[in-house]
């Protein structure tokens, strides 16, 4: 689905696209529409758009085991207007709570950080929803965390002992992503912030009043207790497969090294096709990065952006330029914004990757097809390394 598929499920929506008579009308409308949605950052040239903001969302990523929702010609466009649905729902629930515009918008941070603000079924460990609540802590049963309204209530006022934003004295003075740390408690607890742009402009599309009042008093005080939601314990969350067991070596044929992930080569290989074209799961949006550390068993890389994954990597194991990567190896890619782009080589001369023919899916293509779509720039290789991964 490309930019045109989305024009034209927002004119349907909108109620422009007519028969007949009105085909004029609906031409003018769709030039008009255009320039609203480049304005507001929803409509990109084709072959940026998909690479723009291609990162690990930290400890919050999902895993990639199949979920019911597959591939049809309509399901990316349908994103932006579920996130909206989303939103709406989160809002209301801080409403009915009393609390003030700036706690919708601490909120919406939250859930684009957990979820890409999309009501998951899955998560790390048994998370699950909006904000990747666990129901072995208490946030409720995994049917009332997919709840919206309950998530969201539960993320406000508190839940099974853990507190809510609300519960956390001077919230309201507290910079924004702050305030959604003390309640979600990340090993990450930076990449909550970087949220507050996006959300802003999503806030206003729904039709969200930011700026409104509300009650700020909440408990006075916290548990100092830990409390897990799907970040909590990410940082030292044991492997299913003990890290070294089924690493195995690396070799560029000059070097070799000692690999410590939780998956083999040989079966994140498999790992990657199995999970790609018709058995992908949808919710791979500008998470590339996540995907290649998930191909390799881990629930996070701990590093946010694709590019800078190939910095932390030690420089003897950088390959830069060389396009003869083995089987295995992750290949980068800078597409002229920060976060660049990665994607796991699957051998004869394909890769495993997000975004670049469906958003939000997993396809097998050619590597050189970033070049040609993207315009991006090939970087190198380097061995599935992944030091700060957990």
């Amino acid at each position: 689905m490309d930019e045109r598929d989305v024009m034209r499920g927002a004119l349907q929506a909108s109620g422009v696209v007519k028969k007949g008579a009105q085909l004029k009308l609906g031409a003018i409308a769709m030039a008009v529409l255009l320039v609203g949605l480049i304005a507001l950052g929803l409509f990109s040239p084709i072959g940026t758009a998909s690479a723009s903001n291609c990162e690990d969302t930290g400890p919050g990523t999902a895993d990639a085991s199949a979920v019911s929702v597959r591939y049809t010609p309509e399901a990316p466009g349908t994103l932006h207007q579920q996130q909206i649905t989303y939103a709406q729902q989160i809002d209301a629930a801080a409403k009915k709570a009393g609390l003030p515009g700036r706690a919708t918008l601490i909120a919406l941070m939250t859930a684009m950080q957990e979820s890409t603000l999309q009501n998951l079924d899955h998560g790390n460990a048994d998370s699950a929803g909006l904000f990747q609540q666990r129901p072995a802590m208490g946030w409720g049963t995994k049917q009332q965390i997919m709840t919206p309204s309950f998530a969201a209530e539960s993320f406000f006022l508190g839940r099974g002992g853990n507190p809510g934003l609300a519960d956390i004295k001077g919230w309201q003075n507290l910079p924004l992503g702050q305030a959604a740390q003390r309640v979600q408690r990340s090993a990450h607890p930076g990449l909550y912030a970087g949220h507050e742009t996006a959300m802003r402009t999503l806030a206003k599309q729904a039709g969200i009043n930011l700026e409104r009042g509300g009650s700020t008093a909440g408990s006075g005080s916290t548990s100092a207790e830990p409390i897990t939601s799907s970040n909590t314990n990410c940082g030292v969350t044991t492997p299913t497969t003990p890290a070294g067991s089924a690493g195995g070596k690396f070799s560029d044929g000059t070097q070799t090294w000692k690999l410590n992930n939780p998956r083999s080569v040989k079966d994140a290989i498999a790992w990657a096709k199995a999970h790609s074209g018709t058995g992908s799961s949808s919710g791979w949006y500008q998470r590339c990065l996540a995907f290649t550390a998930i191909v390799y068993g881990w629930s996070y890389s701990g590093v946010t952006y694709a590019i800078d994954q190939y910095k932390v990597v030690p420089a003897s194991m950088r390959h830069d330029g060389d396009r003869h990567p083995p089987a295995g190896a992750l290949m980068y890619w800078d597409t002229g914004h920060r976060a660049g782009h990665i994607a796991v080589y699957v051998g004869g001369g394909k890769v495993a990757s997000n975004d670049i023919l469906r958003p939000g899916y997993i396809d097998i293509v050619d590597a050189g097809l970033f070049e040609t779509k993207w315009n991006a720039k090939y970087i190198g290789w380097t061995p599935p390394n992944f030091p700060r991964a957990g």
